[in-house]
């Protein structure tokens, strides 16, 4: 479930590229908290701590700033194309006992029975969850699941909490199948087998012919 992550911040009064590249140098990211219809609040956040924390998904921040702390998740994150460093963020302020939507990656765990393979169709799952209980992946079991199976989206068990957020219950998650290239190499094995068996099978009927 969601990490809360404290960052010890400031104000920022400063802005424009020239003010954003200073606060790189200085080791700081420029930050901007969104509160629905309200002013925005600008902040420098420690360059380290926080490009660490945004490791986590879905993760809830405590961001305090002089004489204040604000609740907030991460709305959107800007990268430099060359460095990947991170250049800004945007964060959403929430309240206690809200409930917003988040996207939640999905991951598989377990073994497909045979040659089968699991191959996830929906990367991310959209679900509503309340901000101090927020998702971090989901996970969809394929242990044992057999070639053709499917994982459907209204199959898919939620985390504690979480609520679905999406149409198309019968939208495909996790489809499990033997991949082409297996069934082509099992084809391709059994002349080479039949091959092998015919002199064997020769040899055998030899006695018999005397």
């Amino acid at each position: 479930m969601a990490t809360t992550i404290k960052l010890e911040g400031e104000v920022r009064d400063e802005f424009g590229k020239g003010a954003a590249r200073r606060m790189r140098v200085a080791k700081l990211i420029p930050a901007t908290l969104y509160a629905g219809g309200e002013q925005p609040t600008y902040v420098k956040l420690p360059m380290k701590e926080t490009t660490l924390a945004l490791r986590h998904t879905n993760a809830l921040f405590s961001i305090t700033f002089g004489d204040e702390t604000k609740m907030a998740v991460v709305k959107d994150v800007q990268r430099n194309p060359v460095k990947r460093i991170v250049e800004h963020i945007d964060f959403y302020e929430v309240k206690a006992g809200e409930k917003i939507d988040v996207e939640v990656p999905v991951f598989v765990e377990g073994t497909p029975k045979g040659a089968a393979v699991a191959f996830v169709d929906m990367q991310e799952i959209k679900v509503r969850a309340d901000v101090a209980n927020l998702p971090e992946k989901i996970v969809v079991n394929v242990d044992g699941l057999t070639d053709g199976t499917k994982v459907l989206l209204k199959d898919v068990v939620l985390p504690e909490g979480a609520e679905l957020d999406m149409d198309e219950p019968e939208a495909s998650v996790v489809t499990v199948e033997v991949p082409e290239d297996a069934t082509e190499s099992t084809a391709a094995a059994a002349p080479a087998a039949d091959a092998d068996a015919a002199p064997a099978a020769d040899a055998a009927a030899a006695p018999a012919a005397k």
